[in-house]
């Protein structure tokens, strides 16, 4: 996996699509600074999600962000994604593979290096950690930190990203310290005071 410094935001998708999303998100990944968009859909039905992956599938082709869908395996081979995220609690990475052959697993290691350990002896694609702050998306149940990325590094070369209330105020110090992608939902997709376009341009 390949990572342009540029393109350092993965992209997650608000838990509810709504009409305006698919306009909203063509403007986001114009800006050219999306590598990834994942579809976090928890509570629709698989046609739905479905459906709804086969239009933001053919927007992420357009701008070459690849797409990967959260937890759910086979719906990522339906729509021949770019790939999947699994969770502790989903799929294992290695029954993963077996449905979705050669494609992108990254794994969720929270604050854990033991889990980032078994990932990576797993052969994931990457890892993620977080939450490194506070965050509307979901509960924080795992706090992660800085001191933590320095020790992911040391034992992988595999991209690192960096997941939680990650917004254009403390974005910055993630990248310094050398987060190879920043995971951001909240700030694009439930900003109060800036639209999901002007949101990202914020971040440069």
């Amino acid at each position: 996996m390949r990572y342009n410094k540029k393109k350092f935001i993965y992209l997650i998708s608000p838990l509810k699509i709504k009409k305006n999303f698919f306009k909203n998100l063509n403007e986001v990944l114009r800006q050219k600074k999306t590598s990834f968009f994942q579809l976090r859909l928890k509570k629709e039905s698989f046609k739905k999600k479905f459906i709804i992956g086969r239009k933001i599938q053919k927007i992420c082709k357009k701008f070459n962000v690849k797409f990967l869908i959260n937890d759910d395996v086979q719906l990522a081979k339906k729509l021949n994604a770019d790939g999947c995220h699994l969770g502790q609690k989903d799929i294992n990475i290695l029954e993963a593979r077996k449905i979705i052959g050669n494609k992108i697993i990254g794994i969720t290691c929270h604050n854990s290096i033991k889990l980032a350990h078994n990932a990576i002896k797993n052969k994931a694609d990457y890892i993620a950690f977080g939450a490194f702050n506070s965050s509307k998306t979901k509960k924080i149940k795992h706090k992660a930190t800085i001191d933590l990325l320095k020790k992911a590094q040391k034992i992988t070369k595999i991209p690192i990203v960096a997941i939680g209330g990650i917004n254009s105020n403390n974005y910055k110090n993630l990248l310094l310290n050398k987060a190879n992608f920043l995971a951001i939902s909240g700030y694009i997709w439930k900003n109060k005071k800036l639209k999901p376009k002007n949101a990202i341009k914020k971040l440069i």
